[in-house]
């Protein structure tokens, strides 16, 4: 018999505690490999093999190439997301579903913007994935990443999300906002396939590899991608605003910030206007130093972009410094 701090007694038994703390780490490890096999059951028939043919015109080589990656289907009638990347100048585009069909498919749109594409194939009792919620994501939540890389069908790969609200830039060159990082190891040909939460829920578009670094892979996304699924499908393009400015970065005096009572640290300085553009029939001219568009600051090029996403065709207050002045013109951002 012993006594513990609190007065109560028990029985000791000798092995019990170690046999304990074994079964305890074994419910554990049993909990997360659930986990991981019910999402990757919930997901898997919704991941498909994408394989491209890119026309000689489009091949840097001169001849025909070929290419691979992954996707999902998202909706009951065929449309799959991929990266855009992995479509870039596909002249034909083939799908492999998860029972082994082959099918054609249908580019409805891509934005190298976001490296995102939508495609679409026809074909019975096809299973789509359930479309999770991406601003719910925390860091350390539980990740799985599924996809085709190297052609090896359907691999899984789990981990947890690094970080939330990186930046990373396309091939555009255009910035995306708010991506996912995590360290689910993604390889070449796992572009385009899901990162999903422990209820096999998307959360994100798995799209790059940072090399030679090992566990930074990064995912736009899905909130993103759903915005940009319905331009794609609506119009076949993501509707932007456009200035028609050239700008490039600059820091902001101390002294203005005091006087004008911003934050800025830098900004947004106007180095060019097309001729006819919004910016030019707004009056906005070259040096002025754009710093703030409907509340929102601007300090770099990257943060022009940003706005300009949110742009819906109605006018929009435009704060700038010129001349050591504050001024707040009213422009109206064309939709490309």
């Amino acid at each position: 018999m012993y006594v513990d701090f609190s007065g109560s007694s028990s029985s000791w038994v000798p092995g019990k505690s170690g046999e304990q703390n074994d079964a305890r780490d074994q419910e554990l490890l049993d909990a997360y490999s659930r986990a991981v096999v019910n999402a990757a059951d919930t997901i898997g028939e919704s991941v498909v093999n994408v394989e491209v043919k890119i026309s000689r015109q489009n091949n840097s080589r001169g001849g025909s190439a070929g290419g691979s990656g992954s996707g999902f289907i998202f909706t009951p009638d065929g449309y799959i997301f991929t990266n855009s990347h992995v479509v870039e100048g596909a002249e034909d585009i083939s799908v492999i579903l998860s029972d082994g069909r082959r099918l054609g498919a249908r580019k409805i749109g891509q934005d190298p913007h976001t490296d995102l594409a939508v495609l679409q194939i026809w074909a019975p009792n096809l299973v789509h994935a359930k479309l999770g919620d991406s601003q719910k994501l925390r860091r350390g939540q539980l990740v799985i990443a599924i996809g085709n890389p190297y052609g090896f069908q359907s691999t899984v790969t789990a981990g947890v999300v690094s970080a939330l609200g990186r930046s990373m830039r396309s091939q555009s060159g255009r910035l995306i906002d708010n991506v996912i990082q995590t360290d689910a190891a993604l390889n070449p040909g796992n572009s385009g396939g899901p990162l999903v939460n422990s209820a096999g829920e998307v959360v994100g578009v798995n799209t790059a590899v940072i090399l030679p670094a090992q566990g930074i892979c990064l995912a736009v996304p899905i909130n993103t991608a759903k915005s940009v699924a319905v331009s794609l499908m609506k119009h076949g393009y993501v509707r932007r605003g456009w200035l028609g400015v050239g700008v490039q970065n600059i820091p902001v005096n101390r002294r203005l910030n005091r006087y004008h009572d911003i934050k800025n640290e830098s900004a947004a300085l106007i180095i060019s206007v097309e001729v006819n553009s919004p910016a030019a029939k707004a009056g906005l001219q070259v040096g002025d130093a754009i710093i703030a568009i409907e509340g929102m600051i601007i300090e770099d090029a990257d943060d022009l972009h940003r706005a300009l996403l949110r742009a819906d065709g109605s006018a929009s207050e435009i704060h700038v410094i010129r001349h050591s002045e504050k001024l707040a013109i009213k422009c109206t951002p064309a939709i490309r």
